[in-house]
C-alpha cells in the first residue's frame, strides 16, 4: 500500500504513507476507540444551488474548476470501496455531493450498493441527501433501485428567503413537491434538514415546524457550521439548539423526548405530542458529538477524508486503478481508520471560536 496524502491546495504538496495496519481481523477502532460504521460517498462536486454556507456564487462561478469527468470515480470503483467498508462492519452508505441527483444514472449505483452485504449478512442502509428539486421525477426510480431513505435540505419556508439562501431560481414549492413525491414513493420517514443562520432564517423555524408536524417527516435543525474555507463563517451567526428548542416550545408545541436511534446518532430527537412529525437538533457548535463520530468520507475523485473539517485526504485511486482486491482496499481503510484522531468540533469548542484551520470544501466531500 502506498497511499499519498492529497492537499487541498496543490501548490503545497504533502505526502504521507498510511500506518501499517494492525490486522483486519475483528473490529477496527480509531485512536479514540470509535467504530467505523458509516461511509459517506460524494458522487459529484456540482450543484444546481449556490447556498452561501456551502457553495457561494462568488467562489463557485461559471469558471470554477470542477473535477473533469476523467477524475471522477466510476460506479464500479465506488462499489469496490463500499464492499471493503462493508467487510469492516459499515452498515450505512450515504450518497452526497454537490447535488447527487445530478450524477447521471445514480440509480445504477444504488442497485450496485444494494447488492452488497454487511458483516451481519444484511443489505446495507442506503441513504441520499439532496436539495429535493429533482425528486419529483426521480423518487420512484430511486426507491425501486433500493434507496432506503432520503434527506432533503430546506432552509426557508418563504419563497423570497428560500431564493435568497439557495441563490437559485427554484422555489420552495419545488422542494415541497419533491418531499411529497418521496413520501408517495414509499420512503420511510423522510428527513428535512434546515441550517439555521442568525439574521437569515431563524424567524422561519416555527413555520417550518408547523408545516411538517402533521407529516411523517423528521425535521432537523442544524447549527451553522464553519465548514470549508469560503463561507465566511462567523460565530455570531450561530443560533444554538437550546435557543431554537425554547422558541419552538413557546409557539405552543408540546414535545416528547425520543431515544437516540444509534450510538453514533448526531441528533437530539423529540416527538410531537398527538402528531406524526418529529424534530431534532444537530448541535455541532454548542454540543459537539466528535466522541461518537463513526464516519469516513469518500470524495468524488477517490480520496478518503476522516473528518468533515479535514484539510487532507488519502488517495485510493492508485489502488483502484491497479486492480486491488477487496482485502487490499480493506487493509487501506483499516490503516486509515486506526490512525484517525480527528475531533475538530470538540477542540474548537475547548479552544474558542477563533480556532480555524484550512479545510476542504463541503461540496467536495459531502455534508
Amino acid at each position: 500500500m502506498n497511499l499519498k496524502m492529497i492537499p487541498v491546495v496543490p501548490a503545497r504538496p504533502a505526502a504521507k504513507a498510511i500506518p501499517q495496519t494492525r490486522g483486519i481481523e475483528g473490529e477496527a477502532l480509531d485512536q479514540f476507540g470509535r467504530r467505523f460504521t458509516d461511509l459517506r460517498i460524494s458522487v459529484t462536486d456540482r450543484c444546481n444551488f449556490r447556498c452561501g454556507y456551502c457553495m457561494p456564487r462568488e467562489v463557485f462561478t461559471a469558471d470554477y474548476p470542477y473535477l473533469p469527468r476523467s477524475s471522477i470515480l466510476s460506479f464500479e470503483e465506488i462499489t469496490r470501496v463500499a464492499a471493503a467498508a462493508a467487510a469492516m462492519g459499515v452498515r450505512k452508505f450515504r450518497l452526497t455531493g454537490g447535488e447527487p441527483l445530478l450524477r447521471k444514472d445514480i440509480e445504477s449505483l444504488i442497485r450496485m450498493l444494494s447488492s452488497l452485504r454487511t458483516t451481519e449478512n444484511q443489505k446495507p442502509d442506503i441513504t441520499l441527501t439532496t436539495n429535493g428539486v429533482l425528486l419529483t421525477r426521480k423518487a420512484r426510480e430511486l426507491r425501486a433501485a433500493g434507496l432506503d431513505r432520503v434527506t432533503v435540505s430546506l432552509d426557508a419556508m418563504s419563497d423570497a428567503n428560500f431564493r435568497r439562501m439557495s441563490d437559485s431560481d427554484f422555489s420552495v414549492q419545488d422542494v415541497l413537491d419533491g418531499i411529497h413525491h418521496a413520501l408517495d414513493a414509499g420512503f420511510r420517514r423522510v428527513k428535512v434538514n434546515m441550517v439555521v443562520r442568525k439574521g437569515w432564517n431563524e424567524d422561519e423555524v416555527v413555520d417550518m415546524v408547523s408545516y411538517f408536524r402533521q407529516l411523517p417527516v423528521a425535521l432537523r435543525f442544524i447549527e451553522y457550521m464553519d465548514v470549508g474555507a469560503s463561507n465566511g463563517w462567523n460565530m455570531q451567526e450561530v443560533v444554538s439548539s437550546n435557543t431554537l428548542l425554547e422558541k419552538i416550545r413557546e409557539a405552543g408545541n408540546t414535545l416528547l423526548a425520543l431515544p437516540a436511534e444509534s450510538d453514533s446518532d448526531t441528533a437530539i430527537r423529540w416527538q410531537h405530542q398527538n402528531a406524526p412529525g418529529e424534530i431534532g437538533f444537530i448541535s455541532s457548535i454548542s454540543q459537539p458529538f466528535c466522541n461518537s463520530c463513526s464516519r469516513l468520507r469518500l470524495s468524488t475523485d477517490g480520496k478518503i477524508y476522516t473528518c468533515l473539517f479535514a484539510s487532507e485526504g488519502y488517495d485510493l485511486r492508485p489502488l483502484l486503478q491497479s486492480g486491488a482486491d477487496k482485502q487490499a482496499l480493506q487493509e487501506a481503510l483499516t490503516g486509515i481508520w486506526q490512525q484517525r484522531d480527528d475531533r475538530y468540533s470538540a477542540v474548537r469548542t475547548e479552544a474558542g471560536a477563533g480556532t480555524r484551520r484550512e479545510r476542504i470544501e463541503m461540496s467536495y466531500i459531502g455534508g
